[in-house]
């Protein structure tokens, strides 16, 4: 990727990792949410990647098209790659893993509709809750429906932060109404080498 700025190779492996997961393009507002960028930002990095041949684009939704897009990894029907995000101190991003490979057919009744993110817990303060440094948590953004036993992504004080629900209601907003940002679906240990 000769030629590119560090944000336009950002947005080609995101929309390939996207098609990938997804088996659809990306739209230029889910560009702009994933790299919180202005969608007018988005439009220019995507006229820059056309002139310099690395993707094509037509008007209509859903249009965006690599020119060399990398080799496609296939997947057993329902298994999904699912980006890592961090949130707040409980979560450290391993430097290697840019993607979780799991069955989400196993987790949720229709995964094709769901934005699903995983997360590396480190320091958290959820062993009560059987979560534990080195776990990797899968979470569903923007749930409709959160249970005061399910474990959440809340939003305390401008971050976000790996919470019991029934704790987040405690403590909340000074309105006294928690945002959840996410609520955890599935849960992946890794073994301890011996």
């Amino acid at each position: 990727m000769k030629g590119l700025t560090q944000k336009q190779k950002n947005i080609i492996e995101f929309i390939n990792e996207f098609m990938t997961a997804q088996e659809m393009a990306p739209t230029i507002y889910e560009i702009a949410e994933h790299f919180h960028i202005k969608t007018s930002t988005v439009f220019a990095h995507i006229r820059a990647l056309q002139k310099k041949n690395y993707l094509t684009r037509s008007s209509k939704a859903r249009s965006i098209s690599l020119s060399h897009p990398k080799k496609r990894t296939r997947f057993p029907a329902g298994v999904q790659s699912i980006p890592f995000h961090q949130i707040g101190e409980a979560s450290q991003a391993d430097p290697g893993d840019k993607a979780l490979v799991c069955d989400v057919a196993r987790l949720l009744d229709n995964p094709a509709k769901e934005d699903l993110y995983a997360v590396h817990v480190h320091g958290s303060d959820l062993n009560g809750s059987g979560i534990f440094d080195g776990d990797i948590l899968i979470v569903k953004s923007n749930p409709k429906t959160v249970g005061t036993e399910d474990i959440v992504v809340a939003e305390e004080n401008g971050r976000e932060i790996l919470r019991q629900a029934k704790d987040a209601l405690v403590k909340g907003t000074p309105e006294g109404v928690p945002q959840f940002k996410g609520v955890v679906v599935g849960l992946q240990r890794r073994i301890a080498k011996a």
